[in-house]
């Protein structure tokens, strides 16, 4: 059994660590709110624009299959775009996106990683850090664009791909990222970001299409939009995660500030117990001592 010293230490520190979960609960509820009103705005506008991309570009003619965005290559170079957190402390979160990149290059792109042409492009410090440890090829030049997350920042991010995408530098590229449903869920999502191909369409869906008036043309006007949509899908897949790591954040946080309650109730128990039995033992020899003074 513990001496009494060590179990009031243990109850000392656990109250310190409850006492520190607490307040990060508190801190990211408050985060958490900000971050649901903005992914809360931003979601039905990437939704509509995509779901209009979409229809246009099923739309298009033959020779639109040309363009930049939608050239279909051997799938030769692989681009796979991470987005993590840039701290722990929230339970899954981040172990689930790993496992979705690397059960994604087990399941669609073991050749092209075993001959070293799959890149990581990590969002967050965790993912560059997991993913530089163990010696996966990186490009690390948007790694902390949580620290400043803005449309502008994110929109250099995008460019960079796009670029790279036209050079023929990637043939492929795809995202992870975890999207917030609520505090408790988070979903693992991987889309492809590039090329952009249109969805394959039977007769009811071509019957329920939008017809739309072009001006100045359908051309000028898809040209003109998909780099603004591909920027807007990779700053809502960030924005989710943000929400979502939060939300996550909050439910780890809960949970061991609960884990912290039971454990001190146990070693108060302990303690109580411990302290008992020390009692005891000082009456047992004090009466001991006793009865033997009246035998002497």
């Amino acid at each position: 059994m513990p001496s009494l010293k060590e179990v009031k230490s243990r109850i000392t520190s656990v109250m310190s660590t409850q006492q520190i979960t607490r307040a990060m609960k508190m801190v990211a509820a408050a985060k958490l709110r900000r971050s649901q009103d903005r992914i809360t705005q931003m979601r039905p506008f990437a939704v509509k624009l995509n779901a209009i991309l979409k229809n246009l570009s099923a739309a298009q003619t033959d020779g639109d299959t040309d363009h930049w965005y939608s050239q279909v290559r051997a799938e030769k170079k692989i681009l796979i775009i991470s987005v993590s957190s840039d701290r722990g402390l929230c339970g899954s979160f981040n172990a689930n996106v790993f496992k979705g990149v690397l059960r994604l290059i087990d399941e669609k792109y073991s050749a092209q990683f075993a001959a070293g042409n799959v890149t990581i492009l990590p969002i967050g410090r965790k993912a560059t850090e997991f993913f530089t440890k163990r010696g996966v090829s990186t490009i690390t030049d948007f790694s902390t664009l949580y620290s400043a997350l803005t449309f502008g920042n994110v929109s250099n991010a995008m460019e960079y791909v796009m670029e790279a995408f036209k050079n023929g530098k990637y043939d492929k590229v795809e995202l992870v990222y975890n999207e917030f449903r609520n505090v408790a869920v988070q979903i693992l999502r991987t889309e492809q970001v590039l090329p952009i191909v249109a969805p394959v369409t039977d007769n009811t869906q071509l019957s329920n299409q939008i017809d739309y008036i072009y001006q100045p043309d359908q051309e000028e006007i898809i040209t003109g939009l998909i780099p603004k949509s591909l920027k807007i899908q990779l700053f809502k897949a960030l924005l989710d995660s943000n929400a979502a790591e939060n939300g996550a954040r909050m439910s780890a946080m809960d949970k061991a500030t609960d884990n912290a309650g039971e454990l001190l109730k146990q070693l108060r128990l302990t303690y109580n117990r411990t302290r008992q039995a020390a009692i005891t033992k000082e009456i047992l020899e004090i009466v001991g001592g006793a009865e033997a003074l009246k035998s002497a």
